[in-house]
């Protein structure tokens, strides 16, 4: 059975907070990566969406709803070079850009979980806890990595209606938000 379940939890967190837990990390887990990432959000009835770095490009497909605590991920590599003619491609195919990222993310491992501290312009700071499961153990996962954040000092994760509302305010105004 392969593990194609995307469990994460998620909480934005303010400047010390983010500098207390980079630093335990740096200590503690040691940096996997340093992206300075921009996605690309698209129009549509599902979660369709193209993230590039310096090194690489990725065409995504999250199934579920935003903000979920897990849900089936379609991720496919492209080559970095490609990203602005496969964009061109979707708006060709009738998509629209809904909205644009522009994050500097700090990739972690540590027992098994992916660690990812998040700096998005315009929208905020997030620690980001993630784990790959199979079906029928997701939930188990989800409270496992709950009970991680408490290790990082985060006792309550902010909640999907917030996550929600900050994500509608930044959909309505990011292009004035990245400048």
């Amino acid at each position: 059975m392969s593990k194609n379940i995307e469990v994460e939890t998620r909480s934005f967190i303010d400047d010390g907070q983010y500098q207390a837990i980079k630093e335990r990390l740096d200590s503690d887990a040691g940096l996997i990566r340093d992206l300075d990432e921009v996605t690309v959000y698209f129009s549509g009835e599902k979660d369709l969406r193209m993230r590039k770095n310096a090194n690489e490009a990725f065409v995504i497909l999250k199934e579920g709803k935003l903000h979920d605590d897990f849900r089936d991920e379609f991720e496919v590599r492209i080559d970095r070079k490609d990203f602005d003619d496969m964009a061109e491609l979707f708006r060709a195919l009738g998509y629209e850009i809904e909205i644009e990222w522009h994050r500097k993310r700090l990739e972690y491992e540590a027992g098994g979980t992916k660690v990812l501290l998040d700096d998005t312009k315009g929208y905020g700071k997030i620690l980001e806890l993630e784990r790959m499961a199979e079906e029928g153990q997701a939930e188990d996962t989800y409270q496992e990595l709950l009970r991680e954040m408490e290790r990082f000092g985060i006792r309550q994760v902010t909640s999907k209606e917030e996550f929600n509302q900050r994500f509608e305010y930044y959909k309505h105004n990011w292009q004035k938000l990245i400048r």
